[in-house]
């Protein structure tokens, strides 16, 4: 199913949720009765949607709709998405974002700086002037986050492996896609991966999902494995971190999972993770030898991917200020440039 069928309702989405400022869960340690704490003084470029990982995120969700189909019937709203990010991602803005991020260096880290790099590669990717214009404005935003993540990685001792933001593989996978890292914040990143997943094996798939999960902490390892081994080095990997997807096993990975209740905030990650189980899936079928494995991963990520979809536009905010981020992610992987 191509990201163009829901681009303009994904548009519609991402609009509402970027200009929106309140409800707001801002995640900012208050120092002085002196402070100003409206989300749009605090953050005047990522004040909506939310929180401040699901602004930027869903700012990268608008670019991308742009890239893959500005100007074109399946994107009404085109006009409008420029001007509205022409308003966020300037020079005045990011400046105060940079500065929030480096005066703050646990910040949203790191699943918030992954985003903000994959922002700024879909805003330098997207052609034209206001690409670059945007891509300009982020720098010193990304220059933060990149040295931050230098700083922090030798640091990081051990990965977290939960399936919340804060999950190590899912935001490192996704920075490294970017390509907006440094050379050698580059090479650190791929270092600390194998350093924390190369001798892993026996992945406990069967504690998954826990009731909060919007990933899935064995295939996002997985997922950033593929990132950083060579092809035939990762299928020996695989086999033994999750033997039971290249086997006819059951895998309770492939089970699309059960979500009692869509408009609990917390119970309704899941819905979440139907989705980057989707795309990881896809992902790691992509990177195997054609052959029953590989035909088994991609029926999962496509059972996934129709029981997510529909979830993604329910007129509740609870889930309408982030998921439709990880329907594209499935829809169109950022690998898949």
């Amino acid at each position: 199913m191509p990201l163009s069928t829901h681009a303009a309702p994904f548009a519609r989405l991402a609009l509402a949720n970027i200009t929106r400022e309140y409800p707001n869960f801002p995640a900012h340690l208050i120092t002085s009765p002196d402070e100003h704490l409206a989300p749009s003084s605090l953050h005047p470029a990522f004040y909506g949607a939310y929180d401040w990982h699901s602004s930027v995120h869903m700012h990268w969700l608008l670019v991308r709709l742009l890239r893959r189909h500005g100007g074109t019937p399946a994107l009404p709203d085109t006009e409008q998405a420029v001007a509205v990010l022409d308003r966020h991602l300037t020079p005045g803005n990011l400046a105060v974002e940079a500065a929030y991020l480096r005066n703050r260096p646990s910040f949203e880290r790191p699943y918030g700086w992954a985003w903000l790099l994959a922002l700024a590669a879909e805003c330098r990717a997207l052609p034209g002037e206001a690409g670059a214009r945007w891509a300009a404005a982020l720098e010193p935003a990304v220059a933060a986050a990149d040295g931050m993540l230098a700083d922090w990685l030798p640091k990081a001792t051990y990965p977290v492996r939960h399936g919340n933001h804060p999950n190590s593989a899912f935001a490192l996978g996704l920075a490294l896609d970017s390509a907006e890292l440094s050379a050698a914040t580059d090479r650190a990143v791929r270092e600390r991966l194998l350093t924390w997943f190369g001798d892993d094996h026996d992945a406990p798939a069967h504690w998954e999902p826990s009731v909060q999960d919007f990933l899935s902490p064995a295939l996002s390892e997985a997922d950033a494995m593929r990132r950083v081994l060579p092809e035939e080095t990762f299928a020996a990997w695989l086999d033994r971190f999750l033997p039971a997807l290249r086997s006819d096993a059951p895998c309770p990975l492939l089970d699309v999972p059960v979500v009692s209740d869509h408009a609990d905030p917390q119970i309704g990650h899941l819905l979440g993770l139907t989705l980057s189980r989707a795309a990881a899936l896809r992902s790691l079928a992509d990177a195997l030898p054609g052959g029953p494995a590989r035909t088994r991963l991609r029926e999962a990520a496509d059972a996934h991917l129709a029981a997510g979809l529909p979830a993604v536009e329910r007129g509740d905010f609870t889930t309408d200020h982030w998921l439709a981020t990880f329907a594209a992610l499935a829809l169109d992987p950022i690998g898949g440039r």
